[in-house]
């Protein structure tokens, strides 16, 4: 399965000749011509990578990258900076950047940057998330506490390891075979139809309307995803 790169960059010539570069070594690519439109996108769909402008209309680079690791996004991210702004490099990876390149670059230093990110990522692994904040409802995984709307929410043990579970995976199919292998370990008195009630569960306490889920998808005969 080819990696997929989001690409956030407002000027077309650039956007364009990127997407092709990166296309020709196989990356599956998407794009964005604002910040806006780029963070719906990040939250939207899983991608191995970001690479993002930070001189951007609507909304610029930094407050991307500072959106996404809020909420709790873990993918790996390569900032594209102008090259006399050194400030921006560093403002960058403390608001979470993995790499920056400064621009104007050479394609192959991109192709570069990006290989090697990408191997880091995969070595190291990303780091799970530790609280996650949705529409109107907060997890702290680390606590164990949860609210919706400012209202404490009592989640069961097992409810926030499936919860933790999907979000680590969020915009990504989890198989219910998967579930019952790293989640309840195939205990012998698990079946699948114990995974629907508590993601039933799940849904009542976190979801506005249960019945049509906005973030604990059901994907029919395969499993759930959840998305924000």
């Amino acid at each position: 399965m080819s990696l997929r790169i989001l690409l956030v960059e407002d000027e077309p010539g650039l956007r364009m000749t990127v997407e092709d570069l990166l296309a020709s070594e196989g990356y599956e690519v998407d794009t964005a011509a604002d910040g806006e439109a780029g963070l719906l996108k990040a939250t939207a769909e899983a991608y191995d990578l970001l690479i993002l402008d930070v001189m951007l209309p609507k909304k610029n680079g930094f407050d991307i990258c500072r959106d996404l690791r809020q909420r709790g996004y873990d993918t790996a991210i390569l900032m594209l900076t102008a090259k006399s702004q050194v400030v921006d490099r560093v403002v960058g990876l403390k608001l979470g950047a993995d790499d920056y390149l400064a621009k104007p670059f050479d394609p192959a230093e991109l192709l570069a940057r990006i290989e090697a990110l990408l191997r880091r990522v995969k070595k190291e692994g990303r780091t799970a998330v530790t609280s996650i904040q949705f529409g109107d409802v907060d997890v702290n995984f680390e606590t164990g506490e949860a609210s919706k709307g400012g209202v404490p929410v009592s989640l069961a043990g097992k409810e926030l390891q499936l919860l933790r579970y999907l979000v680590d995976r969020r915009g990504k199919v989890v198989l219910r075979e998967e579930l019952l292998q790293n989640v309840w370990e195939y205990q012998s008195d698990v079946s699948s139809r114990t995974i629907d009630v508590h993601v039933a569960w799940l849904r009542q306490k976190l979801e506005d309307n249960p019945a049509t889920p906005k973030h604990i998808h059901t994907i029919r005969g395969k499993g759930y995803r959840f998305a924000e």
